[in-house]
């Protein structure tokens, strides 16, 4: 566990606030938890997914990735479906580069992957919800990632390097909580939660390897932009308890 937080410990500019922590594990806030984190895996597919459309591939390509989604999303936002996803876990289309692109493979080579573990990861949350008899109510999305996309840029390339940047951010967030929140979990909670910040340690420099080979400038000055914003998003009282939200308002 150490070893794999120490890079995230070094990104981040600040711990998640132990009033946040102890908001989290509250019994009676359980269920928005577990919401929220199903919500957050699929929110970063379709990141991914989203990145992978607009820069890396073709059409056809597009059209594959979003029939690879849609069943989860037709499942979270419509309630089409019964939430068994068995038969939509891979994609069976080899995508292809837009010739235009230069670091289109490996864009669409580490966002595949990337895909990939979140829908799992997706499935995983909402398995563990239906144990537990928590319905996959609606929720209102946190101030979090609308918060740090303000601050990205408007022009290409700085576009999709800030981006990235702030994927990097989010990824981290998200494994450091996960490693907060385990020791203070029931067993399966505490082994699925250190079992996810295995899988997901790595996403971060992902999106930060990136973005460094996509910006024309060195990107030392924006990824401290935008950790300060992550930083002041944590801090600062929050109205609503979420997955990535702020200080509990008391």
């Amino acid at each position: 566990m150490e070893k794999l937080l120490a890079p995230i410990a070094d990104f981040l500019l600040c711990e998640t606030p132990q009033s946040w922590i102890d908001e989290a594990i509250k019994p009676e806030n359980l269920p928005t938890l577990l919401i929220d984190h199903a919500n957050c895996e699929l929110k970063a597919a379709q990141t991914a997914m989203l990145l992978l459309r607009r820069y890396a591939v073709d059409k056809p390509s597009s059209d594959a990735l979003l029939a690879w989604l849609k069943p989860y999303e037709d499942f979270v936002y419509r309630k089409v479906g019964n939430g068994d996803f068995s038969n939509y876990i891979n994609l069976s289309k080899k995508l292809m580069s837009k010739s235009d692109f230069e670091h289109g493979d490996e864009l669409i080579s580490k966002m595949v992957l990337l895909i990939k573990e979140e829908l799992h990861h997706f499935q995983q949350v909402w398995e563990i919800m239906q144990s537990r008899g928590v319905t996959y109510d609606n929720l209102t999305a946190s101030r979090y990632a609308r918060g740090m996309m303000k601050g990205v840029r408007t022009h290409e390339p700085a576009k999709l390097s800030d981006t990235l940047i702030c994927g990097a951010y989010i990824e981290a967030r998200s494994c450091e909580r996960f490693a907060k929140l385990a020791p203070y979990l029931d067993a399966e909670l505490e082994k699925f939660y250190v079992s996810l910040l295995r899988s997901e340690a790595r996403h971060f420099q992902d999106y930060l390897s990136l973005a460094t080979k996509i910006s024309a400038t060195n990107i030392d000055e924006r990824v401290t932009f935008f950790g300060e914003k992550e930083a002041q998003l944590i801090q600062l009282p929050d109205t609503e308890f979420r997955f990535h939200s702020g200080l509990p308002q008391l």
